[in-house]
């Protein structure tokens, strides 16, 4: 098991950009995401999050699990969320989880930056 997760975070005036630099979003690094989310989210005050997906090329249920985590915490705090840039293999998971009814999908970080700026 993995002792850390490559990521970068990046913000953008009131948005933040979560980036997992990652190919596999699994089981062993699902519950650093998850830490590293909630104390991202509960200590920065974000209400708006990308979530950049576009290194990631295998994700599980535990990955989706942490997206979820993350997707709660911002609905109680009224903020929004945005998967951005996911690979063919990941959107497919997020589709037939019928999880895109709740995490909108765009094509790159730029279009939910812009979608973001405007709620």
């Amino acid at each position: 098991m993995s002792e850390s997760i490559n990521y970068e975070i990046k913000k953008t005036g009131d948005i933040t950009v979560f980036k997992l630099n990652e190919k596999k979003f699994d089981s062993s690094i699902a519950g650093f995401v998850k830490g590293e989310l909630t104390i991202l989210l509960h200590t920065e005050d974000v209400k708006k999050l990308v979530f950049d997906l576009s290194e990631v090329d295998y994700c599980d249920s535990s990955g989706l699990s942490a997206i979820l985590l993350a997707f709660r915490i911002l609905q109680s705090n009224d903020g929004h969320i945005r998967l951005a840039s996911p690979t063919k293999n990941v959107k497919t998971l997020i589709e037939i989880s019928q999880l895109d009814r709740v995490l909108p999908i765009r094509t790159n970080v730029n279009e939910a930056v812009e979608e973001l700026k405007s709620i």
